[in-house]
């Protein structure tokens, strides 16, 4: 089997790249919303915080980075 031309390939991984950075920026938008439900369940970003083992800081600037257009 014969390899591709390394233009085709590299169109091709550039391809799968974008295909995956979306899904990943929507991944995290998801996420920021989620967060924001457990913030609205829990009554405060540094409880929810406390809840995941993760800082304050990020939770909130996940929330306010991913969740505001």
């Amino acid at each position: 089997m014969e390899t591709p031309p390394w233009r085709d390939r590299l169109r091709t991984e550039d391809e799968l790249l974008e295909q995956l950075e979306a899904q990943a920026e929507a991944a995290r938008r998801r996420r920021a919303h989620a967060l924001k439900d457990g913030v609205g369940e829990l009554g405060s970003v540094y409880a929810l915080a406390k809840n995941l083992g993760l800082s304050w800081t990020a939770v909130a600037h996940a929330i306010k980075k991913y969740t505001t257009e």
